[in-house]
């Protein structure tokens, strides 16, 4: 009788002890995601052409963290930096060159910004290079056919003419354009169409592409710029711009920018 009531006391123990788990293991539920605190919300970002695809992937990404949409307007800088003044609408502004942010500054638009990368201007030929272009002295050789971006309108076009300037070259290259773009992507397009032999890029604007080939150029006759990035003024959401802002200079927003080829400032 011993043995048979310690035996039932055994299996009883046993038992609870295993209902106990299975209760626990019941009760143990996945946390409930909270909900993303600005969906529903929407930032208008004004933004250089030539950093559409980094920029494409940082809305996705905010996005998927915040819950916020980003809707782009890409243009050539100086078209932005006229749209805002008559519009007086736009939450963030992400400038080509600092030059773009000084305006801004001047006009009203912004009182701060933040640098998050280097904008290195390059030589951009077709595959191949078939006119046999290997340094920046090459784009003053007669006959070469050169597309850069348009002096006034985007930041590109306004770095070349300081290049060209400092290296002594502009009347001679100046003899051997034969477009003058927008946008530096309209660049990239009619270089990788074989319809100039060479043109002047951002370098990050030839990563990965497989229709075109880049030539550095040297840092003693390059002039490297920065990417400036800005809340507007104007703006009416304040905090969530700057949220993107801190998210686009922030250890993810880099290596987003690495991904296409820029060089983050580390600070």
């Amino acid at each position: 009788m011993k043995k048979a009531s310690l035996f039932l006391a055994v299996l009883m123990i046993f038992a609870m002890a295993f209902t106990g788990c299975k209760k626990a293991e019941e009760t143990v539920q996945a946390p409930e995601q909270e909900p993303l605190a600005y969906e529903g919300q929407t930032l208008t970002v004004h933004s250089g052409a030539g950093l559409s695809k980094a920029m494409d992937e940082m809305g996705t990404a905010f996005t998927e963290k915040y819950g916020a949409e980003i809707r782009f307007n890409y243009a050539g800088c100086a078209q932005l930096l006229s749209q805002m003044e008559l519009s007086q609408e736009g939450d963030v502004f992400v400038g080509g060159s600092l030059n773009d942010m000084d305006i801004a500054k001047e006009k009203g638009f912004t009182d701060s910004f933040i640098e998050i990368a280097y904008h290195i201007p390059a030589i951009a030929v077709p595959k191949g290079n078939p006119a046999g272009i290997t340094a920046l002295e090459d784009l003053a050789k007669p006959g070469v056919k050169l597309i850069l971006g348009d002096e006034e309108s985007n930041a590109i076009g306004k770095k070349g003419a300081k290049i060209f300037e400092k290296n002594k070259m502009k009347d001679a290259v100046a003899a051997n354009v034969v477009a003058r773009d927008a946008t530096v992507n309209e660049i990239v397009t009619h270089i990788a169409m074989k319809e100039g032999d060479a043109g002047l890029i951002w370098e990050d604007n030839g990563y990965g592409s497989e229709e075109i080939e880049v030539i550095s150029i040297p840092e003693e006759q390059n002039a490297i710029d920065r990417v400036p990035v800005c809340v507007l003024s104007f703006t009416e959401k304040t905090e969530l711009a700057q949220i993107f802002v801190d998210f686009v200079a922030s250890e993810e927003g880099k290596t987003i920018l690495k991904n296409h080829g820029f060089k983050p400032i580390e600070e």
